[in-house]
């Protein structure tokens, strides 16, 4: 398990932060080796099914043995217990999409990046309270690119990742990164329903390939 620090330096380095589940392992597998094909060295595994706690198990399985230095993450964390299960699994990062405070105390005890969703400066304050450095705004698409540039004052120390309708464009990234975020998070917006039915690995390189130099693009701007 990697430090807090490690994770979030890589978390900005990479500047997105791509998540996904699907039900088959060989599918996730898949999926995980065209992210890490084109560049991408930190992903979020979504435990939103039955089978997310045996998949991250064989994500885990086969990252250790064929690609070295990916961070893997469970998301939608949303108990203690969720949070302890993909711990012991091997998870380097938590992501949640809420303000949990017995998610945090396992996170803290753990000493494990603990990244809430939050969506008010109410939730935002309690991250901060609670030692948090960096949080997940969410749903994005609501939030939009003003309600960073509105609170970002508010709170000079803390990191911003919105995630939920992030789209991979440059007019849309700009916007974001403009109002002061770390990285995005985009799930279905990279990795679509269609690409995972399909099992299209190569348009995923491709499209990774492309917004990851895009990222860099403007990052450098």
């Amino acid at each position: 398990m990697e430090t807090e620090a490690y994770v979030i330096s890589k978390i900005k380095e990479q500047a997105v932060m791509p998540l996904f589940y699907h039900s088959d392992a060989t599918t996730c597998v898949n999926i995980t080796k065209a992210l890490y094909d084109a560049g991408i060295r930190l992903i979020e595994f979504t435990n939103r099914g039955a089978e997310a706690l045996h998949n991250f198990k064989t994500l885990i399985a086969e990252r250790n043995a064929n690609m070295p230095g990916l961070l893997l993450g469970a998301g939608t964390i949303k108990t203690d217990n969720a949070a302890n299960d993909f711990i012991e699994a091997g998870a380097d990062f938590l992501v949640s999409p809420v303000f949990d405070s017995s998610v945090c105390d396992t996170a803290y005890m753990q000493k494990i990046l603990w990244i809430p969703g939050c969506m008010t400066p109410t939730e935002i304050h309690a991250a901060e309270q609670a030692g948090c450095k960096l949080v997940k705004l969410f749903p994005g698409q609501l939030l939009q690119p003003a309600f960073v540039s509105a609170v970002k004052e508010l709170f000079p120390g803390m990191l911003f990742m919105p995630t939920g309708g992030v789209e991979a464009t440059d007019t849309n990234l700009k916007a974001w990164f403009a109002a002061g975020v770390c990285a995005v998070g985009m799930g279905s917006k990279l990795i679509s329903n269609e690409m995972l039915s399909s099992n299209n690995t190569e348009l995923l390189k491709e499209k990774t390939t492309e917004l990851l130099k895009l990222l860099i693009k403007i990052k450098k701007q």
